[in-house]
């Protein structure tokens, strides 16, 4: 496993009200949420990141307003004129 550090200014830990830990857990959460959205990690790659599950990753989406499927409307329809 690789470690990646981050230096945060202290005016900002001090506005969030967050210490160090727990920012660092935010953002890692964070990273795996906007990465998956992108496309750029699989959920399951997205929830290995956030240190969760898969099921409790997609779980997860919601609070941040972020679709599970990643499909288009029209693939969707697709599919379904398909099935």
């Amino acid at each position: 496993m690789s470690t990646v550090q981050l230096e945060i200014p202290e005016e900002v830990l001090i506005s969030l009200k967050e210490t160090p830990e727990t920012i660092a857990r935010e953002l890692q959460i964070l990273a795996a949420v906007k990465l998956f959205e992108l496309g750029k990690l699989s959920s399951g790659r997205a929830a290995q990141l956030a240190g969760m599950s898969r099921v409790q990753f997609l779980l997860l989406l919601g609070q941040y307003q972020v679709s599970p499927f990643s499909l288009t409307t029209e693939e969707l329809e697709r599919d379904v004129n398909n099935a």
